[in-house]
């Protein structure tokens, strides 16, 4: 579906890729996914829009610039003003990595972690709207923090980025929250993840790529020169894999399950 024009506070609105290798960056995921990557900008310090092959932004991407970092993907969330949503941040438990940076007429960005570690992106509106397809096969599917600190991580992003919410679930296995806007459309999800994230795996936001068949695009990202970290299982959400690009970026899939593709 084309992305929503809305000014949801704290809704998902954009992700970025920051990569050690930009060339074989474009190369992996314009192979994966189909994605047309435009040539990098010397303006905005090597950064470049991956866009569908319609011409819909899905995406960006930039080189790394410290090599002790790690490649990564980033999430960002719309906020109508930078300066005051980096200052209750702060003011709940967040730290700032970066602090709000007017992009030329495209928005303005910051980056802070949550009070459970977890970096996430900001991202306050100019020309630059945002994604411009969502919930399509190659496009950004769902948003979702893995938390190592759910009591902590759910006032914080309730206070600094106006999320409504709604519990999924509230058991040890299974204990999830979702941003939900007045109709009740969901935006993304909060995981406890205490229990099951591997030691030194820090709190982390992800991205699930929809795709039509999840283990096809699993082995293609092999193929590729991918990693694969969880195999496709099929859960009540769709058939789900995570992977990471040859570079470490990890990243998340989505399909159909094997059962829906069996009667499409």
């Amino acid at each position: 579906m084309p992305a929503n024009d809305t000014t949801l506070p704290g809704a998902p609105c954009w992700i970025d890729l920051m990569t050690s290798d930009v060339e074989g960056a474009r190369a992996f995921y314009a192979e994966l996914f189909g994605w047309v990557p435009a040539e990098p900008s010397e303006e905005f310090g090597g950064y470049f829009m991956f866009f569908s092959k319609d011409g819909k932004m899905i995406a960006g991407g930039m080189p790394k610039q410290e090599a002790e970092l790690p490649d990564v993907w980033t999430t960002y969330l719309m906020v109508a003003d930078a300066e005051k949503t980096v200052a209750a941040a702060s003011a709940h438990g967040g730290t700032v990595l970066v602090p709000p940076m007017p992009v030329a007429d495209l928005g303005t960005m910051a980056v802070v972690t949550d009070p459970a570690g977890a970096v996430i992106g900001l991202w306050q509106q100019g020309s630059h709207r945002g994604f411009q397809l969502l919930a399509e096969p190659g496009a950004p599917g769902w948003f979702e923090l893995m938390s190592r600190d759910f009591a902590a991580s759910v006032p914080f992003y309730q206070e600094v980025f106006g999320w409504k919410t709604k519990l999924m679930g509230d058991t040890d296995d299974f204990r999830y929250l979702v941003q939900v806007d007045d109709a009740g459309e969901q935006y993304a999800g909060i995981m406890d993840a205490s229990r099951f994230l591997p030691e030194g795996v820090p709190s982390h936001w992800g991205v699930y790529i929809a795709v039509e068949d999840t283990d096809a695009a699993v082995a293609l990202a092999e193929k590729l020169g991918g990693t694969i970290a969880q195999p496709p299982i099929d859960t009540p959400y769709g058939r789900l894999a995570i992977a990471a690009d040859p570079f470490g970026a990890a990243f998340k899939l989505v399909g159909p399950n094997k059962e829906e593709q069996a009667t499409a």
